[in-house]
């Protein structure tokens, strides 16, 4: 709006305050975008966080399912779908690939990697009570400005065995 003074000399902004409310403006709407950018990787990451989190379950589903019974002398969760190495016969340790269950587009698939322990516990203090500890550690990649950068959700159980023979007990 321009105003004119008595001497017949228009007023208006001068060229520093156009300047400086320009920068203003700028900053205000650099942190706007910077904080959208922001938000989206971390709801991005949030999926891929959640996507892996749901493999480890499914693994300790499997887990879950399986027999283990001394009766029947009988013990699955060994003998879970997975690249098993042993070590002593208590501890059990095994991989897995899964792809994460997320929304991309074709062949742009993300594959996680299960690691799986089984553990044979001794409870102290007990004679003859033994749980098996089943431990899900879940490595997935997450693609960031610099390159790609691995996270691990770890999931944990313990199983008690099953005893379907009532004469066991």
């Amino acid at each position: 709006m321009r105003i004119i003074s008595k001497a017949g000399a228009r007023q208006g902004f001068t060229l520093t305050e156009v300047v400086i409310s320009l920068g203003v403006v700028t900053l205000v709407f650099g942190g706007i975008l910077t904080a959208y950018i922001q938000a989206s990787r971390k709801a991005e990451w949030s999926g891929y966080a959640l996507a892996a989190q749901s493999i480890g379950i499914h693994q300790i589903e499997e887990a879950r399912a399986a027999v283990w019974d001394y009766s029947l002398a009988k013990n699955e969760l060994t003998n879970l779908n997975l690249v098993w190495t042993y070590n002593n016969g208590t501890v059990g340790r095994g991989w897995t690939h899964r792809v994460l269950d997320i929304p991309v587009s074709r062949t742009n698939r993300v594959f996680a990697t299960n690691y799986v322990t089984v553990k044979l516990l001794s409870v102290t203090g007990l004679t003859n009570v033994q749980v098996q500890m089943v431990i899900v550690d879940t490595v997935w990649p997450f693609p960031t400005g610099r390159g790609v950068r691995l996270f691990t959700n770890r999931t944990a159980s313990y199983f008690g065995p099953d005893n379907r023979d009532a004469s066991t007990l």
